[in-house]
């Protein structure tokens, strides 16, 4: 029976993140700092909210595209926080979570040879959706010398006739590399002169720590009209359970995404659209508070790492650092297996993100200070022992 499987899904590798911590699961006195999920409770105004529309019995279907009072709510918040200009009725479409707004803008956009760019080391679902729908991955070599930024000579050599799409995961998770306005104006002029289209997955947006704003390459000069710009509730907002992400781009694009999404998913969950409205218009404060804390926890996590001997560039975006342990002579699979069962520390090998991973770990500090001290003390413990 096993020949009614679809050959695509049959081949394709589970994810590698939660492979490790199925094990993990199943021991005792483990501290994980694998999970990409922030630690904050969803700030009361919102759960407030969702409980208020529950109450007055709104739980029935939304539009396809998303209840309005949502869509008009993202079109104010992405232009007045990162300057994009969207017409709520026909270019933004709310999802279930920012992964389905990546499935379905491939699922709308490739076909049979179209190949896409994907940097690496990043998400685990870009690679997994573009083969699903029927077009080429191209692994794009994200370095650790240019601090995981994407650059021009990376991408050069790897266009074809038949590359379309570009993805671009900034702030990235697994580094936390971000990139700046400066460091993606040669990323748009490359774009254009290839005619190529950009998914950009901004769902860490809010989640930068550097000295400039977040800046989306779709307001650059030319890129408006080539860019699907994808984020989310689950890390700004810390909504990971709510299922809630959204798509801005032009309407050729939305329109047919919205089709997609209309057959496989219908709507986004009700409750947790009305909820977003909140997080929206009433939750400034709150995002920043949580961003804060994250800083200082990244700030830390980094200093202990340097100090115990780690070789680890700073990251400005996300919830993540990416330490190289090339110089302990060890995979990084072999290095995460020995510290889980020698020190009871869970965290990810490089690799689960694309083979470019391999060498480094990825380390969550979206976990309590004192969560996070215990950990290091056992990593330094275990780097000592080798």
């Amino acid at each position: 029976m096993r020949d009614f499987l679809n050959e695509t899904v049959r081949n394709m590798k589970p994810s590698g993140i939660r492979r490790f911590f199925d094990i993990a699961a199943e021991m005792d006195n483990v501290i994980s700092l694998g999970v990409g999920e922030p630690d904050f409770d969803t700030p009361w105004s919102i759960r407030e909210t969702a409980i208020y529309t529950l109450e007055q019995g709104k739980t029935v279907y939304t539009a396809n595209a998303g209840l309005k009072e949502l869509r008009m709510a993202l079109s104010r918040y992405v232009k007045a926080k990162y300057s994009l200009d969207y017409d709520p009725l026909s270019e933004i479409l709310i999802t279930v979570g920012g992964s389905e707004a990546i499935d379905v803008g491939l699922r709308a956009m490739l076909s049979e040879g179209i190949e896409v760019l994907v940097p690496e080391p990043s998400y685990v679902s870009y690679i997994p959706c573009v083969e699903l729908a029927g077009g080429t991955p191209v692994n794009v070599p994200l370095k650790l010398e240019n601090e995981f930024k994407l650059k021009v000579e990376d991408l050069e050599p790897l266009v074809t006739e038949n590359t379309r799409i570009l993805i671009m995961p900034f702030p990235n998770n697994p580094t936390g590399s971000i990139m700046t306005r400066e460091e993606l104006e040669p990323i748009a002029d490359f774009c254009i002169r290839h005619d190529l289209f950009v998914i950009s997955d901004e769902i860490y947006a809010e989640l930068s720590y550097g000295d400039k704003p977040h800046c989306s390459i779709a307001t650059l000069p030319g890129m408006w009209e080539r860019t699907l710009t994808i984020n989310g509730f689950s890390k700004a907002f810390s909504m990971t359970g709510w299922r809630l992400g959204y798509a801005c781009g032009p309407q050729w694009l939305i329109s047919q995404m919205t089709k997609i999404h209309q057959f496989a998913i219908m709507c986004a969950p009700t409750t947790s659209q009305y909820a977003a409205i909140n997080a929206l218009e009433a939750c400034d404060d709150k995002v920043a508070a949580m961003r804060r804390e994250y800083n200082r926890r990244r700030r830390y996590v980094v200093h202990r790492l340097r100090e115990m001997g780690v070789d680890c560039f700073e990251p400005f975006g996300a919830f993540y650092v990416f330490p190289s342990i090339a110089k302990f002579g060890m995979s990084s699979e072999e290095f995460c297996t020995r510290l889980l069962q020698e020190e009871r520390v869970a965290v990810v090998p490089g690799d689960a993100f694309g083979k470019d991973g391999e060498g480094s770990v990825r380390i969550s500090y979206a976990y309590s200070m004192e969560s996070l001290k215990t950990a290091l003390d056992r990593i330094e413990h275990f780097i000592q022992s080798l």
